[in-house]
């Protein structure tokens, strides 16, 4: 056995233990808290944690380094299970026409938004994008992430994505563990302006079975909704990506309610992200199906008066409900998800406890990485935040504050560093 640290003087544990599943319901509330506790730590691993009596009377604790909480709250790591990591540098032109009444739809006919962002990728160097996604994570830790998917979708060609995607196989595990995302039908490039079905053509043609051999991706995604891709394009392009082993999730319905839900369950997609604008037929079929409904409230708050996914109808009918930040430049350029824990419960009925299960647990079950990581248990990494206050409910409740005093992945403080 290598390093063994006791980490002692917890106040409040929050542990999220006992999920065999994504959470649901009135599951989604018992994150199984335990008060006065201490944890044993092996090589990065949990191996025993509980009442602070019993784990610091251990024969093993004798060997143990002392890593001291005093009265502090600990949560497991937050799983950001939805972001767009690399895309050049910020968009405040589309800030500014957004808060002069101009739509998301608005400002990409007007050559900003995505395809805007698209030009700085293709045209900047690996190592700036890589230095400024390094800039990004270290702001990710210091909200309490320890966790993060990473989508491309900035680039558009296959240039471009096979260097995002390098850029996210280079930073796994440098500070946070990064999962990568291949978004191909993100938007039509200008080179396919007007004819999206070749570009749908082209992306199963030549980057997908590239990125599928390389093992550069984990998931391929796609953007189906108004605007962005059809049912049908965004079928052929998930399929393919399927039968090449990729799991999936699926952008779907922010703007309109157009079936995506349908696809995702028909394809068996890991998550449905974004649901703003689904209505109770799909809450029902969510509900019923094994998709987790992955709600990004910071995207809403960011784009202004618009409607919140109905978080509350979700849980109510039984669907597994996980909570991410959709880091991107346009339309949510946050990495903080205590400020997405905060949203969910002011505007979308979510009480602390539901938001953090979402945040953590479920939002590791979206990724395939609950055997891992989104709780704390014995054999799991020791990847968890501390919480400079004594009650787990302050962390949404201090609206726009950062309570995350330190974060913690694999045994290893990543924040402060």
């Amino acid at each position: 056995m290598g390093r063994l640290l006791l980490v002692r003087g917890i106040r409040q544990l929050v542990t999220m233990r006992g999920s065999l599943a994504p959470r649901r319901g009135a599951q989604l509330r018992d994150i199984a808290i335990i008060p006065d506790a201490a944890m044993l730590i092996a090589d990065g691993r949990i191996q025993q944690l509980g009442p602070a009596a019993r784990i610091e009377n251990l024969a093993e604790t004798r060997k143990a380094e002392e890593f001291p909480i005093p009265g502090h709250v600990v949560i497991p790591g937050f799983v950001d299970s939805h972001t767009h990591l690399v895309f050049g540098p910020p968009r405040p032109d589309d800030f500014e026409q957004r808060i002069a009444g101009a739509s998301y739809l608005d400002i990409a006919r007007a050559g900003g938004g995505i395809l805007s962002s698209v030009r700085a990728v293709r045209n900047a160097p690996a190592s700036r994008l890589r230095y400024q996604a390094r800039l990004h994570l270290r702001r990710a830790a210091s909200f309490g992430s320890t966790t993060l998917e990473a989508k491309s979708g900035y680039g558009l060609d296959e240039s471009a994505e096979l260097k995002t995607l390098r850029i996210y196989r280079a930073l796994d595990g440098e500070l946070l563990n990064v999962v990568p995302t291949y978004l191909g039908p993100h938007a039509t490039p200008p080179e396919f302006a007007g004819r999206p079905d070749d570009f749908i053509e082209f992306l199963t043609a030549r980057p997908l079975p590239v990125i599928a051999k390389r093992r550069l991706a984990r998931f391929a995604d796609a953007y189906c909704d108004r605007g962005a891709f059809t049912l049908e394009q965004s079928r052929r392009f998930l399929s393919a990506a399927r039968k090449l082993r990729l799991r999936i999730p699926l952008h779907a319905s922010q703007f309109e309610d157009c079936g995506a839900v349908g696809l995702a369950i028909e394809l068996g997609a890991r998550s449905a992200d974004h649901l703003e604008a689904i209505g109770p037929s799909s809450i029902d079929s969510l509900a019923r199906s094994s998709v987790i409904a992955t709600l990004l409230p910071a995207s809403v708050h960011c784009l202004g008066p618009g409607r919140f996914a109905p978080a509350r109808a979700l849980i109510d009918a039984g669907a597994a409900v996980a909570l991410a930040t959709d880091f991107n430049p346009g339309t949510s350029p946050t990495l903080s998800m205590p400020f997405v824990l905060s949203l969910a419960c002011t505007h979308m009925r979510m009480t602390p406890a539901e938001a953090l299960a979402a945040a953590t647990i479920n939002g590791a079950f979206a990724l395939g990485l609950q055997a891992e990581t989104g709780s704390l248990e014995a054999g799991k990494w020791a990847d968890f935040a501390v919480l400079q206050c004594t009650d787990y409910r302050e962390l949404p409740y201090y609206a726009g504050m950062n309570l995350i005093g330190m974060t913690v992945r694999r045994g290893e403080i990543i924040h402060p560093k």
